[in-house]
């Protein structure tokens, strides 16, 4: 398939699977059949929250360009112009008033703690029109530069945050993911039971196996999240988080191991989750013959350039993973919109499953 945005698509991608301009990917596959599977996994009427707390990692240590919540008070208009609007009491203006009220703004990195990525989140360098160029492109073909805009430049930002305002992803942003809704029938596969918390990638026979091991089946459309310890470890550091505890912490995918990109892709799982930063194991670079170029994270490039596949990171899994273990379960109810915010290209989120 071509369309005026490619002429060519990327080695082991799908573009045009669900027609030349979705900007949903394998949440389609998230159908009305789907929900009902997942509904039907309810038995106990039992949920679980799984977000960290929002002002979790803590500090900027494990990424300095994500910024923590900052939260300030609302400013009153009107009479009481300038003051805060936090404990505030129309006292002030009106004695026969009685209401007091709290209002307040939040500054925050989209992508701090529990998060979703947009299909707008990573792309790649791609010869998309076979003219012998390779051009920034996202999903579908989505071009930089002109369906997905950065920010233009403000010399007299008063922070080094505000620095360049107003980008934005007019195609595939995360407001497309929140339209569709994120609910359904969702898989638990548990890494941490048995590996442990130790930095382990995960490539496909032993991915395999561990699949084997708990009767797991992945099938068309289920949302697919990997516990493996990690945000359970950040939690317990109290938002102090320490680098060199963490960076031995916990596994993830081998986004090298092409076995596995192929199963991810064939299984037709919808997304992919994980309590990790990144659902994939960041290993260093890995040495190539000159002149080949490679993806710095080859997973986020297979899953959300190639296939449109979701990813969620930093979800809190440990509570339900060791309910569904002693249940002797694995699939349950998954709620999990993000916030449904025009040309952003990531969300935080507060999950809910249910069993």
């Amino acid at each position: 398939m071509s369309t005026p945005r490619w002429r060519h698509a990327p080695p082991g991608s799908h573009w045009g699977e669900f027609g030349p301009d979705d900007q949903r990917g394998r949440m389609n596959l998230v159908d009305a059949r789907k929900v009902l599977q997942g509904v039907a996994e309810v038995r106990e009427g039992r949920s679980f929250c799984l977000s960290l707390p929002l002002d979790v990692p803590g500090g900027q240590a494990m990424n300095p360009r994500r910024m923590p919540p900052q939260r300030f008070s609302v400013l009153r208009d009107g009479a009481s112009a300038g003051q805060q609007g936090f404990c505030w009491s129309y006292q002030g203006e009106d004695p026969d008033l009685t209401d007091v009220v709290n209002d307040d703004v939040l500054l925050m990195s989209l992508q701090y703690s529990t998060q979703w990525d947009s299909l707008a989140h990573v792309g790649s360098h791609f010869d998309a029109d076979g003219d012998g160029v390779a051009e920034a492109v996202f999903y579908n073909g989505f071009r930089a530069g002109e369906d997905l805009r950065p920010g233009v430049e403000d010399p007299g930002a008063a922070a080094p945050w505000a620095r360049y305002p107003g980008p934005q992803a007019d195609a595939l942003g995360i407001e497309r993911l929140a339209e569709h809704g994120v609910q359904g029938r969702a898989v638990l596969v548990d890494l941490a039971h048995h590996l442990g918390r130790r930095r382990v990638a995960v490539g496909y026979e032993q991915w395999m196996r561990l699949l084997d091991a708990d009767g797991i089946e992945i099938e068309r459309g289920d949302m697919v999240c990997l516990h493996t310890g990690f945000a359970d470890t950040l939690l317990q550091m109290n938002r102090q988080p320490d680098l060199q505890q963490l960076h031995a912490t916990g596994s993830g995918l081998d986004g090298h191991d092409a076995r596995l990109l192929n199963w991810i892709t064939d299984s037709q799982l919808a997304c992919l989750i994980a309590d990790n930063p990144a659902v994939e194991l960041v290993q260093p670079k890995l040495l190539q013959p000159a002149g080949r170029r490679q993806a710095r994270l080859p997973l986020h490039e297979h899953c959300l350039f190639k296939n449109g596949i979701h990813l969620g990171e930093l979800w809190y899994l440990s509570e339900l993973a060791a309910w569904l273990r002693g249940a002797a379960r694995h699939r349950f109810l998954l709620t999990a919109p993000p916030l449904r915010l025009p040309g952003a290209v990531g969300s935080p989120a507060t999950p809910i499953a249910t069993v």
